[in-house]
C-alpha cells in the first residue's frame, strides 16, 4: 500500500519552517537565515521512500503585510493550505506565548477539513516544563491530529514526525520520479543562494528590501557554467554597503554563493554580480515579476 500526497508547512516568520524542510529532505533546498520572512515563494521538497512519497510545501511566513510583496507571500502561503492533503503548523518553542498572527492562523485552520499536526520546533532550546505549557496552550485552542515536539536543527523528533506524516497521507501513485528532490529550477536556486549570502553577511546592515534576479545562466564548452545576476536594493546607501570598500563585500557574497552553486551543479561556476538601486521595488509589479514573485498559472 503506497501513500503519496502534499504536506503544507505553515506558520509565522522565523519559526524554522525552512530548516525543517531541509531536515525532512536530507538536503539543502530552502535557504535559511535568522531574519524573518526569508522564504518568499512556496518551495517544494520531495521525499520518496519504499512506502511513500511526501511532497512538502515550505511556505512564506504568514504576517501582517505592508507591501505588494508581503501580500503575495501571504497569498501563496494561504493557497498552499487548499492544495495540501495535510498540514504541519510550526511554532517556536522558545516563544511560548501565542501571538495574534498565530491566533489568526488557528482560526483559518479550524475551517480546514484535513489532518493538521502541531509541530513545536526548537525544543532543544527549552526546558520540559515550558514545553508542556505550550502544548496545553495550543491544545486549548484547537484539536490537532498530533502534537509533535521536534528540533529541526538537531533532528530530534524528526523520525516520529515522518511516521505520522506517512499515516496522514492518502493512498496513491508516485507523482514524481524516485530521485526527484525539488521543482525549483537551478536558476532560481542560484538566485536564492545569493540572497542567503547577503542575509548571512549583512542582515544587520541592509534591511530586508533585497531581491536577486539571475540574468544569464549558460554552460560553456569547457563545462563551466556562467552566471550573471543583479542584486536589487532600495537605496544608494544599501548599494554602497552591498559593494563594500573596494568591492570586498560583493566579492565575499559572490565567493560564498559560488561555493554553494558548485556543490549544487557539480561543476565550476563563473559568477558575476551587479548591484542596482530600484526604489520601492517591493510595491512594483514589474520588478516583482522579474524576481519571480508572481502567481503561477497552472
Amino acid at each position: 500500500m503506497f501513500k503519496c500526497g502534499y504536506i503544507s508547512i505553515i506558520g509565522i516568520p522565523n519559526v524554522g519552517k525552512s530548516t525543517l524542510l531541509n531536515r525532512l529532505c536530507g538536503e539543502k533546498i530552502a535557504i535559511v537565515s535568522p531574519r524573518a520572512q526569508t522564504t518568499r515563494n512556496v518551495i517544494t521538497g520531495v521525499v520518496t521512500t519504499q512506502d511513500m512519497q511526501a511532497i512538502f510545501l515550505d511556505t512564506p511566513g504568514i504576517h501582517a503585510p505592508k507591501t505588494r510583496l508581503g501580500k503575495y507571500m501571504n497569498k501563496v502561503a494561504d493557497g498552499s493550505m487548499g492544495n495540501a492533503d495535510c498540514l504541519l503548523f510550526v511554532v517556536d518553542a522558545t516563544r511560548p506565548q501565542i501571538r495574534d498572527t498565530e491566533l489568526a492562523i488557528l482560526d483559518r485552520l479550524s475551517k480546514v477539513r484535513k489532518p493538521i499536526c502541531l509541530v513545536i520546533n526548537k525544543v532543544d532550546a527549552v526546558e520540559k516544563e515550558s514545553l508542556l505549557k505550550i502544548i496545553g496552550e495550543y491544545s486549548s485552542k484547537m484539536k490537532f491530529h498530533e502534537i509533535i515536539p521536534v528540533s529541526a536543527r538537531t533532528g530530534d523528533g524528526i523520525e516520529l514526525l515522518c511516521s505520522i506524516i506517512e499515516d496522514m497521507l492518502p493512498e496513491g501513485h508516485m507523482l514524481f520520479p524516485e530521485d526527484y528532490l525539488t521543482d525549483m529550477p537551478e536558476k532560481q536556486l542560484c538566485a536564492e543562494y545569493i540572497r542567503e549570502s547577503i542575509l548571512r553577511y549583512l542582515r544587520d546592515e541592509v534591511p530586508h528590501g533585497v531581491g536577486v534576479v539571475v540574468d544569464t545562466f549558460k554552460e560553456r564548452e569547457d563545462g563551466v557554467i556562467e552566471i550573471a545576476a543583479t542584486i536589487m536594493c532600495e537605496r544608494d546607501s544599501h548599494k554602497s554597503i552591498l559593494i563594500g570598500k573596494g568591492g570586498e563585500m560583493l566579492k565575499k557574497i559572490g565567493t560564498n554563493s559560488r561555493t554553494q552553486m558548485e556543490r549544487l551543479l557539480c561543476t565550476k561556476v563563473f559568477l558575476q554580480l551587479w548591484v542596482k538601486v530600484k526604489s520601492g521595488w517591493k510595491d512594483n509589479m514589474s520588478a516583482l515579476r522579474d524576481l519571480g514573485y508572481t502567481e503561477r498559472k497552472d
